[in-house]
């Protein structure tokens, strides 16, 4: 996907919930884009970031680290710190 899509879908998503608690704001944009974002496209967005980082909504760079991405060995989502996932009961 061309990445000023990305980042305008990105900065979207950040302007809806920015309207919700400033504490939940960033958790609400990981998860949006967790649920709904392909793992190429999330996987794109996170290479995007450096280099279209004054592009993004502060909101989604505050979420950025609680974003999965996918990876390479087993195609599982990872959170961007590194460590696996927890599965959803």
């Amino acid at each position: 996907m061309r990445p000023d899509k990305l980042v305008y879908m990105a900065n979207q998503i950040a302007g809806f919930f920015k309207s919700q608690p400033v504490e939940t704001a960033a958790a609400g944009v990981a998860e949006h884009i967790n649920k709904f974002w392909e793992p190429r496209m999330r996987a794109q967005l996170a290479e995007l970031t450096d280099a279209h980082a004054a592009q993004l909504q502060p909101l989604v760079r505050e979420a950025m680290p609680l974003i999965r991405r996918p990876t390479e060995t087993h195609g599982a989502d990872v959170p961007s710190s590194g460590s696996p996932s927890s599965p959803s009961l």
